[in-house]
């Protein structure tokens, strides 16, 4: 088939023509984000933190006594924190607990900056999560390198003194940014603002972060466990429920609470700022509540747009039809077939939309730029692009197909006798 004919024809179409490319283009550029914004939602929705998340669920209580006296000693609080731990440790549907500041996801980061000497400059980020003997078997992590802390290693800390343990265990990924020639185990690190160092005596294959945000992984697996309890009226149990007993764990581990003091109070959840009782499930959802509803945005835009873009297709290649009807009719006349008019008006369309996927490919890459300075996002791949310019170009020719068969069936006579 000659192309000539096809240009000329939209040569005298220019603003239309210029119109539905233009709308190809924008349509382009943003479903290619669109999928790619998606893509990187669901990575990060789905990626692993590391811990046995099936079996895990947290518990935020205050100890009524401690939270009407001020003046509660941290002997008395960490005795009630120890007889909770007891309690629930003892509970037949719990395997371990321990008591934290904070948990993988749960958005409630505790930071801190660290150096590898005590004159060094600011060196890494990393979050810090109280831990005691129990922690890495209550979360399931896997221990790659060194030992667990120590009973006798444990102290009370009410996170307002400075950080200034003698042990910690790091993430791998902590390990190696703090000490990149591999040799971190049994190495020093200093906390921001101290000069007491601390001793790397285990390494844990990986955690998360207690914070969400990102796209990337600069700082997600910068992880490092303190041995520490938090010594407040306010604290939070990690427990491990045994297989198959999360439910019932979670409502015994309630009752043990109250047992040991019936005036605490544990929040029931209707406050958004309040954690209750919640397993983890509860709080991987909690965490990436924002990502979720990004993602079926950019999919619900995504799709208005295709939508948008296919009916003013469709709506433009039916009004060319109609307006060609003469022309049809005599191009049958003189012996066209059916077939050549359907390809005449397939073709014309491939060449509009051809045209605007060009410039839908940069304009994608400028959106992406863009979206880089705002959601963290990489550089657009190749592939994404690739799928929108064969999703848009595969739209429009269905757009106009339709329009285009009609045109395919007029009849010589029937056109001429129109005009």
């Amino acid at each position: 088939m000659a192309i000539h004919p096809i240009v000329s024809a939209l040569q005298r179409h220019k603003v239309g023509t210029l119109l539905i490319a233009l709308q190809i283009a924008f349509t382009l550029a943003i479903v290619c984000n669109a999928l790619f914004v998606i893509h990187n939602c669901f990575d990060k929705m789905h990626r692993t933190t590391g811990l046995h998340e099936d079996h895990l669920f947290m518990i935020e209580t205050t100890s009524a006594s401690g939270a009407n006296s001020a003046g509660m000693s941290s002997e008395a609080l960490d005795a009630s924190i120890r007889g909770d731990l007891v309690a629930l440790r003892r509970l037949p549907s719990v395997e371990d607990a321990y008591e934290s500041n904070s948990l993988p996801l749960s958005n409630m980061p505790w930071s801190n900056i660290l150096r590898t000497s005590p004159n060094d400059k600011p060196h890494t980020f990393a979050e810090f999560f109280n831990a005691d003997d129990h922690t890495i078997g209550t979360l399931g992590l896997t221990l790659v390198g060194g030992r667990n802390f120590r009973a006798d290693e444990i102290g009370g800390h009410d996170q307002l003194s400075g950080m200034q343990p003698s042990v910690v265990i790091v993430s791998r990924q902590l390990a190696t940014m703090l000490f990149p020639n591999g040799n971190a185990l049994g190495n020093r690190i200093y906390f921001m603002g101290t000069v007491t160092p601390s001793t790397i005596v285990g390494i844990v294959d990986r955690m998360q972060t207690a914070s969400a945000n990102g796209f990337n992984d600069s700082a997600t697996w910068n992880s490092i466990l303190v041995p520490f309890r938090m010594v407040n009226p306010t604290r939070y149990y990690v427990v491990r429920a045994k297989n198959g007993q999360l439910a019932a764990a979670m409502k015994a581990a309630e009752a043990a609470l109250y047992a040991q003091d019936p005036l605490r109070i544990i929040p029931d959840g209707e406050d958004g700022d309040d954690i209750g009782i919640r397993s983890f499930a509860q709080i991987r959802a909690a965490a990436y509540a924002t990502d979720r509803t990004l993602a079926m945005l950019m999919g619900v835009i995504g799709a208005i747009l295709l939508s948008v873009t296919g009916a003013g297709i469709a709506g433009l290649s039916s009004f060319w039809v109609t307006q060609r009807r003469r022309q049809i009719g005599m191009r049958r006349a003189l012996g066209a077939t059916a077939r050549d008019i359907l390809n005449y008006f397939l073709v014309e369309n491939a060449l509009i939309s051809g045209s605007g996927a060009m410039l839908g490919i940069v304009l994608a890459y400028a959106f992406n730029y863009w979206l880089m300075s705002k959601l963290e996002l990489t550089v657009l791949s190749s592939p994404y692009v690739f799928i929108g310019v064969a999703i848009t170009v595969l739209l429009s020719q269905a757009a106009a197909f339709a329009p285009a068969l009609r045109a395919s069936k007029i009849a010589p006579m029937e056109a001429i006798r129109t005009f």
